[in-house]
């Protein structure tokens, strides 16, 4: 007799707003590639006041993990009951591996990030870099540019902001050769030997694709490399502007697939084709 087994296996991600996040069709085609039949990957809207519930409910559901996005990354962490090192050092989660009801918190955003500037023929070390923004993003990538050893970051953040006077201040003092921390206001004037231009706010992320983050793009130069961190819409206006001025530049895109391959081999312990995950994309 034919086996029957109509049990899903769950996992998602959380985050507010989140309904354009893409992430869901990615995963989809990696565990379709993958022969995994009843994996589900489900998008959930989850505010910042019901995210411990939301973590629970996870629990409740046996799912297997989830992804954690703006806002949630750093306010997950109480809720969860172990961290990667990475995690730790970076002090934000966006991957949550649940086993059997205990939730391991790791960072893939760095890692993922790092991967796609390589794949672009840019090697960190030893460059400057100007990181624009100070969230959870931007934690994960400053802490693994310094570790790739990058000479100089600078980190550009509002007045309240999470770099200045915080947590993400004295981390770069002690992994960084040189940490910078510029107070953003007004219009950011990007330093000519800037070698590698990073947004990492949601400024530009879909329903907002007119807006760009507050930069000066008349000090955006062709000898930079542009990074953008969003992945919906791929090419943002703070892309589009860096092409306009010669510059090179890379999407969001490339950054999702490797972090997202990244999950799911935690959730599975199987390896994806990112191939098949790009062109889930298009």
């Amino acid at each position: 007799m034919k086996e029957q087994n109509y049990l899903d296996t769950l996992v998602g991600v959380f985050g507010h707003p989140v309904a354009e996040n893409p992430t869901k069709a990615i995963q989809d085609a990696a565990f379709a590639d993958l022969g995994l039949k009843r994996w589900q990957y489900l998008t959930i809207d989850v505010l910042p006041e019901d995210l411990g519930d939301a973590v629970r409910g996870l629990k409740a559901f046996g799912m297997r993990g989830v992804n954690c996005t703006i806002p949630h990354k750093i306010k997950v962490i109480p809720f969860l009951d172990e961290l990667s090192e990475a995690a730790k050092l970076i002090g934000a989660v966006n991957t949550i591996v649940n086993t059997d009801g205990r939730l391991f918190g790791d960072n893939t955003d760095g890692k993922g990030f790092l991967e796609s500037l390589r794949e672009n023929g840019v090697d960190p070390k030893g460059k400057k870099a100007v990181v624009l923004g100070a969230g959870g993003a931007a934690r994960a990538i400053c802490v693994e540019l310094c570790l790739a050893g990058t000479e100089d970051i600078t980190v550009v953040s509002r007045p309240h902001g999470n770099a200045q006077g915080g947590s993400l201040t004295d981390l770069l003092a002690r992994i960084c050769r040189r940490p910078r921390f510029v107070s953003w206001e007004g219009a950011y004037q990007v330093p000519g030997d800037t070698d590698i231009l990073i947004n990492a706010t949601p400024v530009g992320l879909y329903l907002g694709t007119d807006a760009m983050p507050d930069v000066d793009v008349r000090t955006i130069r062709p000898s930079m490399f542009v990074q953008d961190v969003i992945p919906n819409p791929a090419v943002t206006r703070f892309l589009r502007e860096a092409q306009a001025r010669g510059a090179r530049w890379n999407t969001g895109a490339g950054m999702l697939i490797n972090q997202a391959a990244l999950n799911t081999e935690m959730w599975t312990g199987m390896k994806p084709d990112k191939a098949v995950m790009l062109r889930a994309l298009d």
